[in-house]
């Protein structure tokens, strides 16, 4: 041992520091070379791997990803630090999503990166569970959304809050021509309509003076600074869980607000169950799972315990808050864009059998003129239906997701991946590849959704907006209804202009929020084409 470490000295005596300094870049330099020849996607450099790339590019991060995945072919391959437990691929290719989210489905669950990010606030709820646990709360919440009561709920709760909440606000903005943030508004109505839906309570963020709500304040700032951990290591937010400062020391203030309105939430409603020996009048979800116990309502055995239900009615607003809000937004910004496409959509009104025509002014009282769209109305507008899609197409609520590798697997590409590696897969990227949607992927264009003057559906896998296999949004059609409700009600009163000048970007976040909002004023059709 003595001799082998003298000989190593003699060397480093007779080298110079400038020599090894050499020999190390160009190790380095030509490691670089050998992975930039033989891999495919971004730069994956020695021991920081795709970072500095990521950096460089923070600011765009979407269209890097679209740039990438289209030079790659579809699959590109990454890591980031090796201690950040962070590997895997990036994928667009519709048969390695069809893969990872049906065919081996039980292979790619959320997994533990995402589940301990959420677990302070999700807990164990549908939107953060895996396994048994969200087989269960997916059985439980489908058979109440799907059943006729909670529908018939929904509807008359969405008509109400258009109705009596947000057309007189937009009556009283457009009279006063006043600008505001359509995002915001919009972020109150949804926050409003699924706080009714899940919890039967409204909150009142949509009152006519556009109040802060204590609770709703609370989630918004839980769902913020629970996002800062994707963006850093985790040796960085679990230590400052651990000493309890920074964004750590307010997300749990947050979610103490949030749990604490969720838990009197239950609580009220299970004495109201008892006292009044059940829950007829309510049809909101969770009346509707207090009902479903297996015993009489004087009975503590209750099949559902409050932290299943709590759990699961904080996934529903966050799920339902967001989603339909930013798809809004988005949707008005690019009618904006195209008034071709406005005009469309109102030609499309008087073609509707069902259309109530209040022609006489001397007919119309103030409640008739706040009407709203029926049902019935709302599945004739095929041409909405499309837009929103389309909409969604271009700029999906979420623009990335990913699943974790439970074990060795190979796609059907023949790309290998790991165990404990992510799959991560950009519903954003797969809109912008032409061999996907074809040259004309990154237009505007409803009519693509439109067969015959019938809405046609696309393949799960290839618009993937609403997750897709076992996991698809059992939302998906309370979102449409509230969202072709909502953009109804609105353009078939007024015109909705941006600001101009007002600069429009996604925000960096794993909701594609608009990063200045939205900006906008009211301007009353002069034809009434309307209800």
């Amino acid at each position: 041992m003595e001799l082998l470490w003298n000989f190593i000295n003699q060397i480093l005596n007779h080298t110079k520091l400038s020599d090894m300094a050499m020999a190390l870049m160009g190790l380095f330099l030509f490691s670089s070379l050998v992975q930039r020849l033989t891999t495919k996607g971004p730069m994956l450099w020695p021991v920081v791997g795709i970072i500095p790339s990521f950096v460089v590019h923070f600011g765009h991060v979407h269209e890097w990803i679209t740039d990438a995945a289209n030079k790659a072919g579809g699959t590109f391959p990454f890591r980031a630090l090796p201690f950040a437990r962070l590997f895997g691929v990036v994928t667009v290719d519709p048969s390695v999503i069809e893969y990872v989210l049906k065919t081996r489905f039980k292979n790619f669950p959320k997994g533990e990166y995402y589940r301990e990010r959420f677990a302070e606030l999700l807990g164990d709820g549908i939107f953060n569970a895996d396994d048994e646990v969200w087989k269960e709360q997916r059985r439980a919440a489908t058979a109440e959304i799907h059943a006729a009561r909670f529908v018939d709920h929904s509807v008359k709760s969405i008509e109400e809050l258009v109705r009596d909440k947000l057309l007189k606000l937009l009556e009283k903005l457009e009279k006063s021509n006043q600008s505001v943030d359509l995002q915001d508004i919009l972020l109150r109505f949804t926050f409003d309509n699924i706080c009714t839906a899940a919890f039967g309570v409204d909150p009142g963020c949509l009152a006519i003076d556009l109040p802060e709500v204590p609770f709703a304040r609370a989630f918004e700032q839980a769902t913020q600074y629970t996002l800062f951990r994707f963006m850093v290591p985790p040796f960085v937010w679990k230590t400052m869980r651990f000493f309890c400062f920074g964004t750590e020391k307010c997300l749990r203030e947050a979610v103490k607000v949030v749990h604490q309105f969720a838990e009197k939430c239950v609580t009220d409603r299970r004495i109201e169950c008892q006292k009044q020996g059940g829950l007829e009048g309510r049809f909101d979800l969770l009346s509707r799972l207090i009902e479903a116990q297996d015993s009489d309502a004087q009975s503590v055995n209750y099949r559902f315990p409050d932290k299943f239900l709590k759990d699961l009615c904080i996934s529903f607003i966050l799920a339902g808050r967001d989603t339909s809000s930013v798809a809004l937004a988005w949707f008005f910004w690019l009618v904006h864009k195209h008034p071709e496409v406005e005009n469309r959509y109102l030609s499309e009104i008087p073609k509707i059998k069902s259309w109530r025509r209040l022609q006489r002014e001397k007919e119309r009282s103030a409640t008739e003129q706040l009407q709203v769209f029926t049902i019935g109305e709302l599945k004739k507008m095929v041409y909405l239906q499309a837009a929103l899609s389309e909409a969604s197409r271009l700029y999906p609520s979420v623009p990335i997701d990913f699943k974790e590798v439970l074990e060795d697997d190979v796609f059907p590409d023949g790309t290998p991946i790991k165990k404990g590696a992510k799959v991560i897969y950009s519903p954003y990227a797969m809109a912008r590849m032409e061999a996907i949607w074809g040259k004309d992927c990154r237009e505007f264009r409803p009519e693509r959704w439109i067969r015959e003057g019938q809405f046609m559906s696309e393949n799960q896998f290839k618009y993937v907006v609403f997750n897709a296999g076992p996991r698809l949004c059992i939302g998906k059609k309370f979102a449409f209804m509230q969202m072709k409700m909502v953009a109804a009600s609105i353009l078939s009163k007024y015109s909705v202009c941006v600001d101009e000048g007002h600069v429009v970007a996604p925000k960096i976040t794993t909701t594609l929020y608009m990063k200045y909002g939205l900006q906008v004023t009211f301007k009353r059709r002069v034809s009434h084409t309307c209800p």
